[in-house]
């Protein structure tokens, strides 16, 4: 607010000193002998009432409420205030111009105004007031489309931040009910090692908690959550599961989006490991190319395509929440190796 109150002013104070400068400049060289001292006090004049009398405008125009008004509804209202302004400066002049007179002549002269010179000096003024309005108008349009631009982006903001959350609570059901099927198998036959389970989930739950609100979260601690959700996936496949980690320590420091990379190896968990009678393997993968982080998440099994549900809404979710996080700066590629399905997401630096 305090900068556009600055802008209005300054705006105002140098327009009308260059167009008083111009008219001054003009009356200098007419071939008219006006002494310099007249000259001072009538351009003087005419500053003073073009702010005075704009500004009562602008004040008449945001009382009226007419800068929410459309165009088309605008147009004749500015002009016909613009030219009652514009009659009352041409008044003004009239009476600045007589009283100069009476200064310089000996004798009192009546005032009488010329009714072809008034509409002469209603004319030429009116001209300064409409080009005023067109740029006041202007500038304040262009304002209001930049504060709607910024409200726009910042409703955009919030919408995309309230489906962020949603798309990361939709993760922690499966999640947690994954990890209690897993425990439920060996509360009969391990009861120990049940107990130590439940101990691990709770710890689990409490870091998935704790991340799961974050925007965005260290490679670091993904992988403390990925090794915990392993550990429990294992007591339920048992010997069909095998893990290798290909992590370059060089980005464990990168920022990913919390459950990214949980959600990918959930998912060939599911829909890769768990369709095979003997099991299979897990490649874990991060690196960095240049400019890119790279996680990858690579399963034994095929990709069955043309089916939804080989998809999984892990999958879905996962490109939803790139689209909202990154804006076309990160990419994800399911594809079909010869005995194995790769999920692969690269991550742009912002």
């Amino acid at each position: 607010m305090f900068k556009a109150r600055k802008t209005y002013w300054l705006a105002q104070i140098g327009g009308w000193a260059l167009l008083s400068l111009l008219i001054f400049s003009a009356s200098v060289f007419s071939s008219q002998k006006i002494e310099l001292k007249m000259m001072l006090i009538s351009t003087g004049c005419f500053f003073v009432f073009g702010i005075t009398l704009t500004h009562l405008m602008r004040y008449f125009f945001i009382r009226m409420g007419w800068l929410n008004m459309r165009l088309t509804n605008l147009i004749s209202r500015v002009l016909i205030t613009s030219l009652v302004v514009a009659a009352i400066m041409a008044f003004l002049d009239s009476l600045i111009s007589h009283f100069l007179l009476n200064i310089n002549s000996k004798e009192s002269i009546p005032f009488k105004l010329s009714f072809v010179e008034f509409l002469l000096e209603c004319f030429a003024t009116l001209i300064f007031f409409i080009l005023w309005n067109g740029v006041y108008f202007t500038f304040h349009f262009f304002r209001r489309s930049k504060e709607q631009e910024v409200n726009n982006l910042q409703l955009t903001a919030s919408h995309n931040e309230m489906e962020l959350k949603n798309l990361r609570s939709q993760l922690n059901p499966h999640f947690l009910f994954n990890s209690l099927n897993s425990i439920r198998a060996l509360i009969d036959i391990e009861p120990y090692r049940a107990q130590e389970n439940i101990t691990k989930l709770s710890n689990l739950l409490r870091k998935s908690l704790i991340i799961g609100s974050e925007q965005l979260v260290l490679l670091e601690e993904e992988l403390l959550i990925v090794q915990d959700y392993l550990d429990l996936e294992k007591v339920r496949f048992e010997e069909r599961l095998n893990v290798i980690f290909e992590i370059d320590k060089q980005v464990t420091s990168v920022l990913i989006p919390p459950f990214i990379l949980q959600t990918l190896i959930e998912n060939a968990l599911k829909h890769g490991i768990g369709q095979l009678i003997n099991g299979g393997t897990v490649w874990i993968r991060a690196k960095k190319t240049a400019q890119t982080t790279v996680l990858e998440v690579e399963n034994t099994g095929n990709l069955h395509s043309g089916k939804k549900d080989s998809i999984g809404i892990g999958v879905s979710n996962t490109l939803r929440r790139l689209e909202l996080q990154y804006r076309g700066k990160a990419r994800f590629n399911l594809r079909q190796n010869t005995n194995t399905v790769i999920a692969i997401i690269e991550i742009r630096e912002l």
